[in-house]
């Protein structure tokens, strides 16, 4: 193998440019030319390939976002779409495919895989949905930028005696939300994976206040039914019989952007050299993904046949904390 390809798809996450470096360099350590795929399965289909050298990658270890750029590409959905895809690797010589993203772009990984083309997906997404890794490439960081965000509220929640909601990013995947309600010290988390009744959040808030406490903090996860609009909206018809008011805030993209931190920079730079050796090794059609605090691969067939599960005993450890 002496030419191969690296892509990112799906969400941006604080940690990809790292893991582009990493390929590109390691890649490059064995004698290998590495090629960009601009904007991920979009560009592959539209044969936007570039030779990335190591110099193309240095200076953004630091860097968020990525910069071979991520875009929808219903196109690549399709078993037409896919086949020019797989036609334009092979018109370029390009021997094997590297995929930086989540569940939807390892979706599209295996579908490529099937279709014969030695590919390996590495783990990258803020939300940690992903099957086959503990941990994924950006998830540190965004449990940072909420956790600042929450002991920043709490200083403004404490001075005002105020309950505050603070929505998390995660689609339909607590991980986000419950870990930073853990960090965070709050009083309730609410989840996708469990059903939350507002009367007893709502309870639960006027207990703080009851036994002396100065705020209240919700982390709510974005996927859960009562997310933080709900539960505004919740909280605003009731208010009289309540008895208080909330405010919301909601971080959205924020958790994307901005520099990765240690822990992201240094995962991301050993997925990106395990998948390089993976190729070498002719290891394909696996995710590349950190298991018991060892790099190790799961087949692709497994991470898109599977749903990754929140631990029972972090759910049961926030109850008792909160």
């Amino acid at each position: 193998m002496k030419r191969i390809a690296v892509l990112t798809s799906g969400g941006d996450a604080p940690g990809m440019n790292a893991a582009i470096r990493a390929v590109v360099r390691c890649g490059a350590q064995k004698g290998w030319q590495v090629f960009g795929v601009r904007d991920g399965y979009s560009g592959l289909i539209s044969g936007s390939i570039n030779l990335l050298k190591t110099r193309d990658v240095g200076g953004m270890i630091q860097r968020g976002g990525t910069i071979l750029g991520s875009a929808r590409c219903p196109e690549f959905r399709t078993l037409e779409g896919q086949q020019i895809a797989l036609d334009q690797l092979k018109r370029n010589a390009i021997e094997g495919l590297i995929v930086i993203g989540g569940n939807g772009s390892q979706t599209g990984n295996y579908a490529l895989s099937r279709l014969g083309f030695p590919v390996v997906g590495i783990a990258s997404t803020i939300d940690n949905d992903l099957y086959g890794s503990e941990i994924c490439i950006g998830v540190d960081t965004a449990l940072n930028i909420a956790l600042e965000a929450i002991d920043r509220l709490k200083t403004t929640a404490s001075s005002h005696k105020r309950a505050f909601l603070i929505e998390v990013m995660g689609r339909d995947c607590g991980y986000l939300a419950l870990m930073a309600g853990l960090a965070g010290g709050a009083e309730a988390i609410t989840l996708p994976e469990i059903e939350t009744d507002p009367e007893e959040l709502a309870a639960t808030l006027l207990h703080a206040y009851e036994v002396g406490k100065r705020h209240a903090i919700v982390v709510v996860a974005e996927g859960a039914k009562y997310n933080a609009e709900n539960l505004i909206a919740y909280f605003s018809k009731h208010h009289e019989r309540l008895g208080f008011e909330i405010r919301a805030t909601i971080l959205g993209h924020t958790q994307r952007g901005g520099a990765p931190g240690a822990f992201d920079r240094i995962l991301a730079s050993r997925f990106g050299e395990a998948a390089v050796d993976c190729l070498e090794k002719d290891e394909y059609s696996v995710l590349v993904g950190l298991i018991d605090g060892e790099i190790r691969t799961t087949p692709l067939a497994e991470v898109v046949a599977k749903k990754k599960q929140l631990d029972p005993r972090l759910i049961n450890l926030a109850r008792i904390l909160d």
